[in-house]
């Protein structure tokens, strides 16, 4: 960003659930000055969510040049519509779409209109996204709304017992199924939890900005804590899940053309309600580079 720039005061308005904070008084098409952009980083890290209104006729090169406000981005993951269709090619390769719209019978995006379960984005691989943010484009009138639960405050008010016995566990993040439970291409599908393809990350995270701990999950089914019975990992993955989504750590967003959402996907899991497919939703995405969980 230009150091030049005069310094653009902002207002944090949290939103008065769990986690999450609205800015205003930001214009994320302009570039922003230092000043700015160390008070955009230190809202993150409280709020962990942050949400950007009015932001309409954003270039992917702008949601580029934003994001890196944020830390280095991370290239956009591949999917099974990059490889089949080519539609990722007319964007730049760090910009996912996330959209149900189709062209002449073939999807432009991914991720459809179903329903996406509580996951952390890309929490198979060794070293995940530190961040995501989402611009929307185009929304469709009701649905599609993303909840966010915070894993701190999770963590915080799990009871004791369940707390000691993962307190120095690790967890298979499974690398077959996406967030809305389809089968990755190439991924063969999970018989023995004991087996499942992916990353192994502690239960137990610590921030690597602010030294907090937090629960760290990725998806839900075919998870395993290694090394445990799988009826024992079975019956705390539940409890864990069960709490993390308890609705005293969320906040669920409904979203307008010209928002962007920007989230921790170190400290918070997201999931999105399904909508009409009739209707019509496009999204880019970008990730901020993350670190190997520790």
């Amino acid at each position: 960003m230009t150091s030049g720039a005069e310094p653009v005061p902002i207002e944090v308005v949290p939103t008065g659930f769990a986690l999450g904070a609205e800015i205003r008084g930001v214009d994320v098409r302009k570039r922003l000055p230092p000043e700015t952009a160390a008070a955009l980083r230190e809202a993150w890290k409280q709020h962990l969510v942050l949400l950007f209104r009015g932001q309409t006729g954003l270039t992917d090169e702008q949601l580029i040049a934003f994001t890196e406000v944020f830390g280095p981005l991370q290239d956009a993951p591949n999917s099974e519509v990059t490889a089949n269709f080519g539609s990722f090619r007319d964007v730049p390769k760090e910009v996912t779409i996330i959209s149900n719209i189709e062209v002449d019978g073939r999807p432009i995006g991914a991720l459809g209109a179903g329903e996406a379960d509580w996951h952390t984005d890309m929490s198979f691989i060794d070293e995940p996204p530190a961040g995501s943010c989402l611009y929307a484009i185009e929304v469709p009138p009701s649905g599609g709304n993303t909840s966010f639960t915070n894993m701190h405050r999770a963590l915080d008010t799990l009871d004791a017992d369940t707390a000691g016995a993962v307190a120095e566990a690790w967890c298979v993040h499974d690398e077959s199924l996406t967030s809305t439970g389809a089968q990755r291409r190439g991924v063969p599908e999970v018989t023995d939890v004991r087996e499942t393809p992916g990353a192994r990350h502690p239960v137990l995270r610590t921030h690597p900005d602010t030294g907090r701990k937090a629960l760290f999950l990725g998806r839900r089914r075919n998870a395993w804590l290694v090394g445990f019975d799988v009826d024992e990992s079975e019956r705390l993955l539940d409890r864990l899940w069960t709490h993390a989504a308890d609705e005293d750590h969320v906040w669920e967003h409904r979203w307008r053309a010209g928002d962007i959402v920007l989230w921790d996907n170190r400290a918070v899991m997201h999931r999105r309600d399904p909508f009409d497919p009739a209707t019509r939703r496009l999204m880019h995405r970008t990730q901020v580079a993350g670190g190997r969980p520790f």
